[in-house]
């Protein structure tokens, strides 16, 4: 994906250092563009619990990164499988609900754990995590196939007037490493020459919607409108909505989709108006060892600042400005559940099936 026209992705390693990873800082989209450099492990910690990168997929690389500075760090140490533990456990610890997390630190270790030295160590765990960063791409460019097929069926349906597409969030590119989840089929409807329009909801708090989506879809010039997050049921009502798509930061294998606050009121309210809702999603977003995510997905608990105060430009600075009375309490649940019987299908990699257990068995069976 682009940003001015150059095609970009969400992390790297920088130029003639490769122990030095570096992303785009999130939290200054879409006002700043600025590159933030993880040098140690701290700062991948950071990174990931401040929101500097977001997006299940990307959380899970960044992590993946951090362990292989984790195998570097503990070359200076006096225990050096002890520290890479120790800092497996602080990186698993800083976003709960995506799963992504997990399971690319279960991957790292596996591949160091395969190695005795510590030379080895830090020469696979980069390996590794270059792996896992190449895989995400190619997997969320098969997602972006796989969804293809839906908006070519609407479009063609529509003998080719716009595709009208809600999504909430962000679950592009920026989410990613490049492609996206949600937005791949939308870039790929773009490459296809089909028109597509995008409501983007806002996605309060946060604004994700607002300052990500917004971004990505402006850099690749993919007609888009901005909507206040109570805007989505009144689009359904009077038929301006063709399809919903959504990301997911943990999906259990029953079907249950765990994404961002307000996804389950969009997914009631496509149900009600017989709109089809879609979640595009990785493999690695599915806990397979869950069933029902409304008892069982844990949900993040965050700041309650992010709810008392929104970010904007304000006389060409970035400023936070607080919105309601100082003393008022405010509560902030990062995620909600949505339950499968609400979710017309999951596109994964491997292709669209049903939100249910037997559903992602048939695509998925060796995980079963």
């Amino acid at each position: 994906m682009k940003i001015n026209r150059k095609h970009q992705q969400t992390i790297w390693l920088k130029e003639n250092n490769e122990k030095i990873i570096q992303v785009f800082d999130q939290r200054f989209f879409p006002h700043q563009i600025n590159i933030f450099d993880i040098t140690n492990t701290s700062e991948a910690i950071y990174a990931i619990k401040e929101m500097i990168v977001r997006g299940a997929p990307l959380i899970g690389v960044t992590a993946a990164y951090g362990m292989y500075l984790a195998c570097i760090e503990a070359k200076e140490k006096n225990n050096p499988n002890e520290y890479i533990v120790e800092v497996s456990k602080k990186l698993n610890a800083t976003r709960p609900t995506a799963v992504n997390l997990s399971w690319a630190i279960d991957m790292m270790q596996k591949a160091i754990n395969a190695e005795s030295s510590i030379q080895k160590k830090i020469e696979v765990a980069l390996k590794t995590a270059n792996q896992i960063k190449q895989d995400d791409i190619d997997i969320c460019y098969h997602i972006g196939k796989h969804g293809l097929a839906l908006i070519k069926a609407i479009a063609k349906e529509k003998n080719g007037e716009t595709v009208n597409i809600l999504t909430h969030c962000n679950a592009g590119w920026l989410a990613t490493i490049d492609w996206g989840t949600a937005l791949s089929p939308i870039y790929h409807a773009q490459k296809e020459g089909i028109d597509v329009h995008v409501w983007v909801d806002e996605t309060r708090p946060r604004n994700q919607g607002a300052n990500l989506t917004a971004f990505e879809l402006n850099e690749q010039g993919i007609k888009h409108t901005l909507i206040n997050d109570n805007t989505g049921g009144h689009l359904m009502q009077h038929g301006m909505v063709d399809i919903v798509l959504v990301g997911s930061d943990r999906t259990t294998k029953n079907g249950d989709v765990a994404n961002k606050i307000g996804t389950y009121l969009k997914a009631l309210a496509a149900f009600d108006n017989n709109i089809p809702f879609y979640v595009g999603l990785p493999s690695s977003s599915i806990d397979f060892s869950l069933l029902d995510g409304v008892k069982n997905i844990p949900i993040e608990t965050r700041d309650e600042n992010e709810v008392k105060y929104i970010q904007g430009k304000v006389d060409g600075e970035i400023k936070s400005i607080l919105i309601c009375p100082e003393t008022t309490p405010a509560l902030n649940y990062g995620f909600d559940v949505t339950p499968a019987k609400y979710v017309t299908g999951l596109i994964t990699e491997r292709g669209i099936c049903e939100a249910s257990e037997e559903g992602i068995k048939g695509l998925f069976p060796e995980k079963f």
